[in-house]
């Protein structure tokens, strides 16, 4: 199994659309739009997961850059997610790292 990722796309694309495109070149397993929490909004990118890593390849060499609803389809394999840090921490623990400083009054 290969996970794709699809960028650029216009927010009116839908899963089955999307599914119509990737399945001349293979069996797709699953495509998941990515929306937005607070709107449900389509973000502009989705992943496609394809059974066979060679029909992944085949569909990401034949469909990068190709344009779907009027926008230059951005295709490649997905990278793992990389951790997430807590939000606000910057990665240096609870308080930014570096010197602490005091307000004077």
């Amino acid at each position: 199994m290969k996970n794709i990722f699809v960028g650029n796309l216009s927010f009116g694309a839908t899963e089955d659309l999307l599914r119509s495109v990737f399945e001349p070149y293979g069996a797709v397993e699953r495509v998941s739009i990515i929306t937005d929490r607070t709107t449900g909004q389509s973000r502009g990118f989705a992943f496609v997961e394809m059974t066979s890593s060679e029909e992944a390849d085949r569909a990401i060499a034949s469909l990068d850059g190709r344009e779907l609803n009027g926008r230059m389809m951005k295709v490649n394999e997905a990278r793992p997610r990389a951790g997430r840090e807590l939000a606000g921490s910057g990665g240096r623990g609870s308080h930014g790292g570096g010197k602490r400083r005091f307000n004077r009054w």
